[in-house]
C-alpha cells in the first residue's frame, strides 16, 4: 500500500545512487571534471548515455564547447577525488591541478580517461535538451574501458553527498 507524501520526502528513497564524473575540455583545452548523480543508458543500440547537468556549472559551457565528454564510473577509492569535483567551479581552477587524481588520454574524442575508475565511456555529444534546472546531454559512445584491477564502485548511500560502496 502506498501514502501520498511530499516529493522531498519521498525522493529520499532513492538511495544508493550512482555516481558519474563527467569530463569535457574547455575552450582553454583544460580538462574539466564535474561529480554527478543523474545519468542513464538512453541507447543500446548505438549505445548512448545522458547526463544532466545544473544549468549553472561551467560544464555546460565545456560540454557544449567541446562536442564530447567523457563519463567515468568512480571506485570506491575515489570519493575524495568526487567529492572535490563535484564542489569546485572550473571557472575558478584547474581542478586536475589542485587535486591529484591519474588520468589518461582518451583514445577516440579530446578528452582523458579516469585511471582508477572502474570504466571510463568517450562520448561524442549526439544532442541536448534544457529540463527545468538542468541539461541533459546525451553521447554516443564510441570507445569504452575498463579497470584493469578489480574495483568497487563509488555511490552515494545517504542524503548530505554520503559516499561508499554500494555492497
Amino acid at each position: 500500500m502506498q501514502k501520498k507524501v511530499k516529493y522531498e520526502q519521498a525522493i529520499k528513497t532513492k538511495y544508493p545512487e550512482q555516481v558519474v564524473i563527467a569530463i569535457a575540455k574547455d575552450r582553454a583545452g583544460k580538462a574539466n571534471p564535474i561529480t554527478l548523480g543523474w545519468t542513464m543508458i538512453v541507447s543500446g543500440e548505438p549505445p548512448m548515455m545522458a547526463i544532466a547537468v545544473a544549468k549553472t556549472h561551467y560544464s555546460i559551457e565545456a560540454i557544449t564547447y567541446s562536442e564530447c565528454f567523457t563519463i567515468a564510473f568512480p571506485s570506491s577509492e575515489m570519493a575524495e577525488a568526487a567529492l572535490f569535483f563535484g564542489s569546485k567551479s572550473g571557472r575558478n581552477i584547474d581542478k586536475f591541478t589542485e587535486f591529484k587524481c591519474k588520468t589518461e588520454p582518451a583514445k577516440e574524442i579530446d578528452s582523458v580517461l579516469l585511471s582508477d575508475a572502474v570504466a571510463n565511456f568517450e562520448c561524442t555529444l549526439e544532442s541536448q535538451m534544457v529540463t527545468g534546472d538542468h541539461v541533459i546531454f546525451v553521447g554516443k559512445v564510441v570507445a569504452s574501458h575498463t579497470n584493469t584491477e578489480p574495483t568497487k564502485r563509488l555511490y552515494t548511500v545517504g542524503p548530505g553527498h554520503k559516499l561508499g560502496s554500494a555492497s
